[in-house]
């Protein structure tokens, strides 16, 4: 694995030697061949001005481009920028609007048949025209070849078939009204049969042949080329092209950026990075683009850890937060406080958790506690857990100690603690941390994506809690048959009032139960140098590369 740093040291003549011996390197870097046009070597530096391209600073180093087995931002961006998919978001906005489709789905009566109208005209990046069988192709392919994200249409779709050349019908196992949503997610994006191959494991990492504005023209360690492509069908980019490099730390992007090595610094800068640059920003020196995320942070409960198991606990730690001041200490501002599980992305969130527990209501907690038996001689003990890769959450973390230590009287203590990332990850689910710091980035947006990954169970009880579904994986071990059933009629409910009744259920039961107490919701921060004009978000965290120009 190859790694540079735009941050290069210039050292002074020291003394004649070394002098000599600079000029003699000189003289043989000038006379050696230069590297190749179109594969810029490692560390390269910002396009030359004038050439219409854009250079891209980021830390979000990906895994892979093959769409069936992409699941994380580094690599769903890079997919994205090169695809189109059935739908797409609305710019700043959560709604879905036809891309490669050409209208929203007619869906049967009983909510599992999709017919899907498909655009004309369309090539892929090696000249395959696209068409219902490409799309089918692409769709049983992201099941079959069981990547990362395969669960995602995996566990919902039962069949995919042509019912004409520019008509695709999908048949689900079960209602699920938030389908179209999924066809959005980068992932499922029509990739060209000639360049694919379905079978398990049967993945590119390497290549990407899609329909998209831009062609893979080099994927390096450190440094990625994209092409803007002639034939797209669509609005075509506003620059000639992207040029993107891995930094190796944040440090390194901090100072790519401001040195002017990068045109754009996106992923992942920390906070008082973000703070730096943002005072840069507001002096003139460059531009600074905060926009609403969709990732939101919350604090794991676990109901079959003592004392965490008394409903009346899991309230005073829910009373006891105090969001505003996480926001201040761990953030440094650069968050909004969240009351629902639901971000305030979407009209059904709605902040219970303020309404019911406030913020740092400490007599609240003090009341609830001495109900449950606790005292100063007998308190109640939490431990809450991180992962050590996150200075964010371990800042949470002392900020809520620092809290209960100061304001609680002794009746409730909080020792926290670190696991390595990878292990905390895999233990979480077995149900060892009694509480944990966590984020969540959603797979596709509709609040279902923010209810059924941490509220559902396909195996528990009352007494043993969740022993196989998504709060056992998320680690609350949460379990309710009237949310279970909830939870299945939004899936299945088309109407959006309806659904939105339905949502507000969901939330008052979580609010009453304490499985989790959301924290905040993310801002994201994009910065770009003065010139550089149309950079957005979309709502998924992506940074839109088609719209950048210079």
């Amino acid at each position: 694995m190859t790694w540079f740093s735009l941050s290069v040291k210039r050292w002074g003549r020291i003394t004649q030697f070394l002098s000599l011996f600079c000029l003699c390197l000189f003289l043989v870097v000038s006379c050696a061949p230069g590297p190749n046009s179109s594969t810029p070597p490692p560390g390269s530096v910002n396009s030359p001005t004038g050439d219409g391209r854009i250079t891209i600073g980021t830390t979000a180093k990906p895994r892979t481009l093959d769409p069936a087995d992409t699941y994380e931002l580094a690599s769903l961006g890079l997919v994205f920028n090169m695809s189109d998919r059935l739908y797409t978001y609305q710019p700043g906005s959560t709604e879905i609007e036809p891309q490669l489709a050409t209208a929203l789905p007619k869906v049967t009566q009983d909510g599992l048949t999709y017919t899907i109208p498909l655009r004309q005209g369309v090539v892929f990046h090696d000249g395959t025209p696209f068409n219902a069988q490409a799309m089918a192709f692409t769709l049983n392919r992201f099941i079959q070849n069981k990547g990362k994200p395969s669960f995602l249409l995996g566990d919902i779709v039962d069949s995919v078939n042509t019912t004409g050349e520019y008509e695709l019908t999908i048949k689900l196992k079960k209602p699920f009204a938030a389908f179209p949503s999924l066809l959005a997610f980068p992932g499922v994006c029509a990739l060209s049969p000639k360049a694919y191959e379905l079978g398990a494991g049967k993945f590119k990492p390497n290549t990407f042949v899609g329909t998209g504005p831009y062609k893979l023209a080099q994927y390096g360690t450190d440094s990625i080329r994209f092409d803007a492509f002639d034939k797209y069908w669509g609005e075509k980019p506003a620059n000639k092209g992207v040029n993107v490099q891995i930094q190796t730390s944040p440090v390194n992007l901090f100072n790519a950026f401001r040195t002017g090595a990068v045109d754009i610094a996106y992923l992942s800068l920390q906070p008082d990075q973000n703070r730096s640059l943002e005072e840069g920003a507001k002096k003139g020196d460059w531009q600074a683009i905060a926009a609403q995320g969709s990732v939101v942070s919350y604090l794991v409960l676990n109901r079959n850890q003592q004392p965490l198991d008394k409903l009346e606990v899991r309230q005073a730690i829910a009373s006891i937060i105090d969001r505003p001041l996480l926001n201040q200490r761990a953030l440094l501002g650069q968050a909004d406080p969240l009351y629902s599980m639901i971000p305030t992305t979407f009209n059904v969130s709605q902040p219970l958790f303020k309404d019911k527990y406030g913020d740092a209501n400490f007599e609240q907690a003090k009341k609830l506690l001495t109900t449950a038996g606790f005292s100063k001689e007998n308190p109640a003990k939490v431990q809450i857990w991180y992962p050590s890769s996150s200075p964010t959450r371990s800042l949470a973390a002392q900020t809520l100690k620092s809290l209960v230590d100061t304001k609680m009287d002794g009746i409730l203590q909080f020792e926290v603690t670190q696991a390595e990332g990878p292990a905390f990850f895999k233990d979480i689910s077995k149900g060892l941390y009694p509480a944990a710091l966590l984020d969540w980035y959603p797979d596709f947006l509709d609040p279902d994506n923010y209810v059924q990954p941490f509220l559902s169970c396909d195996k528990g009880s009352v007494a043993k809690g969740c022993e196989d579904g998504g709060s056992q994986t998320q680690g609350s071990f949460y379990y309710s048959e009237a949310i279970n059933k909830l939870i299945d009629q939004q899936r299945k409910e088309q109407n959006p009032e309806a659904r939105q009744k339905i949502f507000t259920e969901i939330q008052t039961q979580v609010t009453t139960d304490v499985p989790y107490v959301p924290l905040w919701q993310n801002k994201d921060y994009v910065f770009a140098r003065n010139g550089v004009n149309s950079v957005q978000l979309n709502p998924t965290q992506i940074l839109v590369y088609h719209t950048i120009k210079k």
